[in-house]
């Protein structure tokens, strides 16, 4: 994970460096703009929605490195096998087993509780492909952790990145859910075909 976020400080807004006015301007070339607030804690996750395409992650790093939040962010793990391994790691990334079920999401919550601050992004379509549900791992994760869930998002219709709010979580799923779709009503993926409902399959089928 991160080193810095075990190091005791937390990250603050910094002047623009040269490196965030070449993501911006890279960004502003292909016409886009970027507007993230900070998280209100030294703890979140931050969920990114829709996640239609493998230029996703081309723009989300990019403006993660404009708007200098360093946030992690999970992945397979099979995309951090070679050379770009580490440099995905240096870019935040963390490596998901998706073939191991069990124990991530109290690992996960583990280490939000030890940490003295950890920002942590998740796509919960877990796929490019359309789903008829979302992964409900973040939500269980921000009320284990108890921490906010951050509601970011790649508008391709509007060009635009963001992150302009926190939501947090209830333990009443279908009230908290509501708010999250609604938040979404109106972004637009690459391939709007391909973004699945707002929606988590515990909302239709709940656990008893």
């Amino acid at each position: 994970m991160n080193s810095d976020s075990a190091s005791g400080s937390l990250p603050v807004p910094c002047p623009p460096t040269r490196l965030r006015r070449w993501a911006y301007r890279l960004l502003a070339l292909f016409g886009w703009t970027v507007d993230v607030v900070w998280p209100p804690g030294p703890r979140a996750v931050i969920i990114v929605y829709p996640h239609t395409s493998n230029w996703d992650f081309i723009v989300g790093i990019v403006a993660r490195y404009a708007v200098g939040l360093p946030v992690n962010w999970l992945a397979k793990d099979t995309l951090f096998r070679g050379p770009l391994g580490n440099l995905f790691r240096r870019w935040g990334g963390i490596p998901v087993n998706r073939r191991q079920s069990t124990g991530f999401i109290g690992h996960l919550a583990d280490e939000f509780g030890c940490r003295s601050w950890m920002w942590l992004a998740i796509t919960p379509e877990g796929t490019r492909s359309r789903r008829q549900y979302w992964k409900s791992g973040f939500y269980h994760l921000a009320l284990a952790a108890r921490v906010p869930v951050g509601l970011a998002f790649i508008d391709y219709r509007l060009k635009q990145v963001g992150l302009s709010r926190y939501v947090t979580l209830t333990g009443d799923m279908e009230r908290d859910m509501a708010e999250i779709r609604a938040a979404y009503a109106a972004t637009v993926g690459l391939r709007p075909q391909n973004a699945g409902p707002v929606r988590l399959a515990e909302e239709d089928h709940p656990v008893t």
